[in-house]
C-alpha cells in the first residue's frame, strides 16, 4: 500500500505555517501543537510536524504537565522524534518550568496561599512520588529558605516533626508554610494529613513558631488548610 502524501509545511499558506504565524500574529496566536512543531521542525512520512505534535499531545490528554513527565526515551518512541527532537522538547519544557519558578521567587513576600503554591509548585510538579517541604519565613513573611523535609512513596510520605522544627530554629524562622504533593492529582487532604497538621500547629505554639498554612499540591492546583479553615 502506497503511503498517503503529506503536504509539507513549506507548501502551506504562509498564514498557516507556525513560524510565519508567530512572526505575523505573535506567539500567543499559536496552539501548543504549533509551538512544538516549531521545536521539532519536521514530522515523518505520514504526518506533518503539526500533526505529529497534535498526536503526541493527544496521548498526554493535551496537558503540558503530563508531557513534561515523559522521558527522552518515551518521546523517541514516536516515529519522527529522534534524540535531538526529544531533547529540544524536554529543554523547552524545562525552560518553562524555570521561568515560572523565576516569577515566583521574584516576590519573596508570601502574602497568601497562592504565593506559597507558586513557590512550592516548581519543586513538585513533575514528581511521581510524594515529598514534604517547608517554607521558612521571617516576622514580615519574607522567605528565609525553602527546605525539603522528606521523600515518600506514591501515595504517602513520612514526616518527622522534630526535623521540621529543628530546621526552623536553625534558620531563626518565626513562621512556616507546609507543603506536600499528591502525584495522583487529587488535592483533598487525608486524615493523616489533617492529624499531622494539627500536631505541627500545637508544636509550633510551644516554640512560638506559627504554622500559617499547609498546601497540598496536585496537578496545577492546590488545597489550602488555611483557606479551608483547618488552621
Amino acid at each position: 500500500m502506497k503511503p498517503k502524501s503529506i503536504q509539507s509545511i513549506k507548501n502551506w499558506a504562509a498564514e498557516d505555517r507556525p513560524r510565519e504565524k508567530m512572526l505575523e500574529k505573535g506567539r500567543e496566536a499559536l496552539t501548543d501543537a504549533e509551538l512544538i512543531a516549531i521545536l521539532i521542525g519536521s514530522g515523518n512520512s505520514e504526518e506533518s510536524a503539526v500533526d505529529l505534535s497534535r498526536r503526541i499531545l493527544k496521548d498526554v490528554d493535551d496537558n503540558l504537565i503530563n508531557l513534561s513527565q515523559l522521558s527522552i526515551a518515551d518521546l523517541m518512541k514516536y516515529n519522527g522524534i529522534g534524540n535531538a527532537k526529544s531533547v529540544a522538547i524536554a529543554a523547552a519544557l524545562e525552560l518553562g518550568r524555570r521561568r515560572r519558578y523565576a516569577e515566583a521567587t521574584k516576590q519573596t513576600l508570601i502574602r497568601n496561599s497562592k504565593d506559597a503554591f507558586e513557590y512550592f509548585y516548581m519543586h513538585t510538579q513533575d514528581l511521581l512520588h510524594e515529598q514534604f517541604w517547608v517554607l521558612l519565613l521571617n516576622p514580615a513573611n519574607k522567605v528565609i529558605k525553602m527546605a525539603k523535609v522528606s521523600d515518600g512513596g506514591i501515595n504517602s510520605v513520612y514526616v518527622d516533626n522534630r526535623r521540621i522544627f529543628k530546621t526552623a530554629l536553625e534558620n531563626n524562622a518565626s513562621a512556616l508554610m507546609l507543603c506536600h504533593n499528591h502525584p495522583s492529582g487529587s488535592v483533598q487532604p487525608s486524615d493523616a494529613d489533617k492529624s499531622l497538621t494539627r500536631n505541627l500547629v500545637r508544636g509550633g505554639k510551644l516554640l512560638d513558631i506559627k504554622i500559617l498554612d499547609h498546601i497540598v499540591v496536585g496537578i496545577d492546583n492546590y488545597f489550602s488548610f488555611a483557606d479551608s479553615g483547618l488552621i
